[in-house]
């Protein structure tokens, strides 16, 4: 496990949420190798630093991943807004108390790998290994994202051409995807992408592009992990085997200590 800060060391030792870490070292019960720390953002070193609270040692919980099927109308930020709730309302742990649910064992330390709009559905990935999540985000490791898109209109040869090549979206260089296959139907069709980026608002804006309207757009998978038939708003805990082929697509070892 790699440095946290108290804060954070706190929330997954189980004893209070990030929030209310602040307050908990001003008690004066927090110590960090016998002394009292500066404040809740001092560095801590799980595997060698000794943290007591009121003199009781504390061990931090272990990593945590889980797979959510974002439903629409949610947004990945933490903090909702008032017409769409956070997608961490749905996650493992949540609570409408903010103070109990960081104190289970570390579940708001969470974040999201990587961004869906508030419309767009499908798989997210929430974990509490900041720097796998920060991999999996970088363009220089190339995981792939799959999705599926529910369009109108159809795909010419023009269009066929861009996708073979690049789509310009209207900054950096073409989106090119690694993958991609149209199925008509109707007055429209089915698109499957795969991308090994993340811009923002990528698929939609490629589909602008393409003249193509959007009626649904879902990501069914996220490097090895995929949706499956994880219901909308449900989550469920990565497998061993999803997790070593995940660490070892971004180059890091799987955590000993990694729960699963």
């Amino acid at each position: 496990m790699s440095t946290l800060r108290l804060a954070r060391f706190l929330a997954r030792a189980g004893v209070t949420s990030r929030r209310g870490a602040a307050a908990l070292v001003a008690t004066g019960r927090v110590a960090v190798n016998g002394a009292p720390p500066r404040g809740p953002g001092d560095p801590v070193d799980p595997a060698a630093d000794r943290v007591t609270l009121d003199g009781r040692p504390l061990v931090p919980a272990g990593i945590l991943w889980y797979a959510l099927h974002k439903p629409a109308g949610y947004v990945t930020s933490r903090c909702g807004t008032p017409r769409h709730q956070s997608i961490f309302v749905l996650a493992p742990g949540a609570s409408e108390d903010p103070e109990a649910a960081g104190a289970a064992d570390g579940r708001d330390a969470l974040v999201a790998v990587g961004r869906l709009d508030v419309y767009t559905e499908g798989l997210l990935l929430l974990t509490t290994d900041g720097e796998a999540a920060h991999r999996l985000m970088h363009p220089r490791w190339q995981v792939p994202r799959r999705y599926l898109v529910e369009v109108t209109g159809r795909l010419g040869r023009a269009q066929q051409g861009a996708l073979a090549h690049g789509v310009p979206i209207g900054e950096g260089a073409p989106v090119r995807p690694t993958a991609w296959r149209f199925r008509e139907g109707g007055r429209g069709g089915e698109l499957e992408l795969e991308l090994r980026e993340g811009r923002s608002r990528v698929v939609r804006r490629m589909a602008a592009a393409l003249g193509l309207g959007v009626r649904r757009l879902r990501r069914t998978a996220y490097g090895p992990v995929t949706l499956g038939g994880l219901e909308p708003g449900a989550t469920r805990a990565l497998t061993g085997r999803e997790l070593d082929a995940l660490y070892a697509a971004i180059g890091l070892p799987r955590p000993p200590q990694l729960s699963a």
